[in-house]
């Protein structure tokens, strides 16, 4: 039986289905200029993205912040751990002083609804699924992507029926309502930079839903709480060896 999660989800999407028609992949220079920006910082984002995991124990887990997205986070013995930085437009006021270059970077792009350093154990997959609605696009800059020994990147995500392969300092722009999953084929870790950006050229009627839902769930209690339990106050602030 399909959760109330899910159920809900079903709803919203169909709304935005009415009014929102693109591709699964869509071109990140027309979508969200303020890539660029963020692929040319890259190496700074990644530095400090290294820095968190060195205490990557600290760091929860996907489910442990979201018990509802435990099919996705807690299906196999591989850890999928989220270092908060923003939330619904709520910075996570600790992780982003521990991330000050990440942290500059993200305070001019008010787009930017959600932040996080997303990061996956070797051998992790996370199972197909769906996100809830389209007044968002996702967008992930790919920080540390395993190799094998010939180079070729050990990362993976599928979106509809295009995959996709992550390589270090590129990023890509994608619509997370198609069914999609990801998969790290290596015994390392990989970290991507995952943003949520908030939809440009929407009709109102989505445009009004959007602002209502993030408005309404930016300043609810369960956020507050959610922003709690994201701040990684362990987290060593030291050059990785």
């Amino acid at each position: 039986m399909p959760s109330v999660f899910e159920l809900t989800a079903r709803s919203v999407r169909s709304v935005y289905g009415l009014f929102i028609h693109t591709p699964p992949f869509l071109d990140k220079d027309e979508w969200f200029p303020g890539a660029v920006r963020l692929e040319e910082h890259w190496s700074a984002i990644r530095d400090e993205a290294l820095r968190v995991l060195a205490a990557v124990d600290d760091v929860p887990r996907f489910h442990e912040l979201l018990g509802d997205q435990a099919e996705i986070s807690a299906n196999d013995s591989h850890a999928w751990h989220m270092f908060v930085l923003r939330a619904y437009g709520q910075d996570q006021a600790g992780n982003m002083s521990r991330c000050p270059r990440t942290a500059e970077l993200l305070a001019s792009m008010p787009e930017v609804t959600s932040a996080t350093f997303s990061i996956l154990e070797g051998g992790k997959h996370i199972p197909a699924h769906r996100g809830p609605y389209r007044g968002i696009l996702r967008y992930q800059l790919g920080l540390v992507i395993p190799k094998s020994d010939d180079g070729t990147p050990l990362a993976e995500l599928r979106v509809a029926d295009r995959k996709y392969i992550w390589r270090d300092g590129e990023g890509v722009l994608w619509d997370d309502t198609y069914e999609h999953e990801v998969w790290n084929r290596s015994d390392g870790y990989r970290i991507v930079f995952l943003l949520d950006v908030e939809r440009p050229k929407m009709p109102i009627i989505p445009r009004t839903m959007h602002r209502m839902i993030y408005g309404l769930v930016g300043r609810s209690p369960g956020m507050k709480r959610f922003l709690e339990q994201s701040e990684v106050p362990a987290v060593a602030l030291r050059d990785p060896a």
